[in-house]
């Protein structure tokens, strides 16, 4: 059997039931100050300890009766995590070695699931951990493009950024190069694996260029989504429709729907919800499970405080007195109805339109996560209108050619992704 065939047989132990998310925040620090980063207080003071995360293994494996999962993804989160791979390896090894010792179910159906700027891929101690655990790993490095489009936003930090004065742009240092090296490698390593692309407004001109680019470095999915914070500006709606139906023009054209994928483009999306079929919450807050360095418990990191800009951290219990089922079931019953205006239940391209529970409850009035933030309203609606371009245009060449709507579906690679940007 090949590697990557038995990686799939792993896949299929945790995928096929629904997993339990669960969130270490190792540090809030990060190499990088990216400008359209949701985390708002990185700092390098704020770092979890073997100890806090063996008390959090224990709680959790200790109360199989509310974490009644068949499967679990131990997910590992900064800042950057790999700053911290040390400790990440001790974790692990911990969470292995109990998850054993305890015959818990989750020893034959887990996942350590990273997301990393890519800076410190390469070095021996990331390069060991990633031997060691690759059987049970999923790991993404992001990349937001081209070098132009990734160097725009994701900078290094300064001691000056520390300090709260902001650099001259010619004097920002870009991160491309230092991550753009480590993509072979990575992908050597993980032929299938996804990067994730964060669209805020002054990158939006970049959008075909950067997918194209993403393609040819080897990356054949390309997960990526705007921003949820209101950044906005006017006309922005229809430079990204611009830019989405050039890409979508130089994916059908060149043929790269038949092996390569972008999240934007998509069959489920842009139609009216049918809220007596689908009335689901977006997200999965509440149902995950997030903890800091202070064993602090989260329905989702999103909720902590270096996350917010305006309201107080909101958690959910902690490590010692473990989780408060009160602080959860506001979380357990948010669904679609109760959180959007009638605006949004009536919207006749609803489905695909997400949100992020956390902006939600940091843009909202009072500190509800009841009301829906809808600052992507007009980029949803643009990027419906080059999406059904797109498969329009797609379809339309697919007949030309002879190929069955029923055959052709199985070439088209089109994944709907919402990952929130970070």
């Amino acid at each position: 059997m090949e590697k990557n065939d038995e990686i799939k047989d792993v896949d299929r132990g945790w995928l096929n039931g629904a997993a339990k998310t669960i969130t270490f925040i190792v540090t809030k620090d990060c190499q990088l100050a990216c400008k359209y980063c949701y985390l708002v207080g990185k700092n390098e003071n704020e770092r979890m300890t073997l100890e806090t995360a063996k008390k959090a293994v224990d709680y959790i494996l200790d109360n199989r009766s509310f974490f009644k999962e068949e499967s679990v993804i131990w997910e590992f989160i900064g800042g950057e995590p790999f700053l911290e791979i040390e400790l990440i390896e001790n974790i692990c090894d911990y969470i292995k070695i109990e998850m054993f010792r305890r015959n818990h179910p989750w020893f034959n159906s887990y996942r350590f699931n990273f997301s990393t700027n890519g800076i410190n891929y390469h070095t021996s101690k990331v390069q060991n951990f990633i031997k060691k655990n690759w059987y049970h790993l999923s790991l993404g490095i992001t990349i937001d493009g081209t070098k132009r489009k990734h160097d725009l936003n994701r900078i290094w930090k300064t001691k000056e950024m520390e300090m709260g004065f902001q650099p001259k742009p010619e004097d920002e240092r870009g991160s491309y190069d230092d991550v753009v090296r480590n993509i072979p490698l990575w992908l050597s390593q993980f032929p299938k694996a996804a990067t994730k692309v964060t669209i805020s407004s002054a990158d939006i001109p970049y959008i075909k260029e950067s997918v194209l680019h993403l393609y040819s470095l080897g990356i054949h999915e390309v997960n990526i989504n705007v921003v949820y914070e209101k950044v906005w500006k006017e006309g922005d709606d229809v430079v990204f429709e611009n830019q989405l139906v050039q890409l979508a023009d130089e994916i059908i054209d060149n043929g790269y729907y038949q092996d390569f994928a972008c999240s934007f483009f998509s069959e489920t999306i842009g139609k009216p919800m049918d809220i007596h079929s689908d009335n689901r919450n977006w997200c999965g807050a509440g149902r995950m499970l997030s903890i800091d360095a202070h064993g602090n418990f989260y329905p989702c990191t999103r909720f902590a405080q270096y996350s917010l800009r305006s309201k107080k951290a909101r958690t959910i219990g902690n490590i010692g007195n473990g989780i408060d089922l009160n602080k959860v079931r506001p979380f357990i019953v948010l669904d679609r109805i109760l959180q959007s205006p009638q605006e949004c239940i009536d919207c006749e391209v609803a489905s695909g339109c997400g949100w992020c529970q956390g902006e939600n409850y940091d843009a909202a009035d009072t500190p509800t996560a009841y009301q829906r933030a809808t600052a992507i309203c007009k980029m949803h609606k643009a990027r419906v209108r080059a999406n059904n371009y797109y498969w329009n245009k797609l379809y339309r060449k697919l007949e030309h050619e002879g190929v069955a709507r029923e055959k052709a579906v199985k070439h088209v690679k089109s994944e709907s992704s919402n990952t929130i940007n970070c």
